[in-house]
């Protein structure tokens, strides 16, 4: 079964200086049918004015991704860590016991476009740390690239829960196929372009939560960047 979240259905506000939509409920968006999918908690898309961005302000029992579509984030923590995050780098911070962090937007020119990713840890208490890796566009193209997994695979940041985050670049007739196994879950987010999921369509924005769906063929309808998330 594949259900569309579409992406003018999606919470969320412009701020003036942060344009942000919500897959989830979120911040002062409630929606009680849109509570997550499985460990998955958060997919937020934002749009940070140049020059702006989010304070230090504290997290704990979370696993953070962030992934970068456009422009560049200034990443800071309480650990110590500072770092740029550019467009194909997987950035993951681990909350755990607590952390306090900010990002902002480091260009006065131009705007930052991403995706904020908060997915449920295997347990409470882990120790906070953080990790950020760059993944190459060609590592993507036609073929979906593991970013982010519990075991470290293929290079990937590790995450402290069973769940696992491809993306994949996709030119307008080109397929990826992925197989879900027996009890697995799938979330599907058009992060550019439009593609086709198992014959369905899904355009920029759109959302796919995906159950007793053992194979996906996925489709570039456009030019298409897209998070496939595999989760239990």
């Amino acid at each position: 079964m594949i259900t569309i979240r579409g992406s003018e259905e999606r919470g969320g506000a412009n701020h003036g200086w942060l344009n942000t939509r919500h897959s989830f409920s979120f911040d002062q968006y409630y929606d009680p049918r849109y509570m997550g999918f499985r460990s998955l908690r958060v997919i937020n898309e934002d749009w940070v004015q140049p020059g702006h961005g989010f304070p230090m302000h504290p997290h704990r029992d979370m696993e953070i991704i962030t992934y970068l579509l456009e422009g560049a984030l200034e990443h800071k923590d309480s650990m110590g860590n500072g770092s740029i995050i550019r467009p194909g780098d997987g950035q993951r911070m681990s909350a755990g016991t607590g952390i306090r962090h900010s990002e902002a937007n480091p260009s006065q020119t131009d705007p930052a476009h991403l995706l904020q990713i908060w997915i449920l840890p295997e347990r409470p208490g882990i120790k906070p740390s953080y990790e950020q890796k760059e993944f190459p566009a060609e590592e993507k193209r036609g073929k979906l690239r593991l970013i982010a997994s519990p075991d470290g695979k293929d290079g990937s940041v590790t995450i402290h829960q069973d769940a696992r985050l491809y993306v994949s670049l996709l030119q307008p007739g080109e397929e990826v196929e992925h197989e879900l196994a027996n009890g697995h879950y799938g979330w599907l987010q058009v992060a550019k372009g439009a593609i086709e999921l198992n014959g369905k369509p899904l355009r920029q924005g759109d959302g796919a939560a995906i159950s007793e769906e053992p194979k996906l063929d996925i489709k570039g309808a456009q030019d298409a960047e897209i998070l496939l998330f595999d989760l239990v």
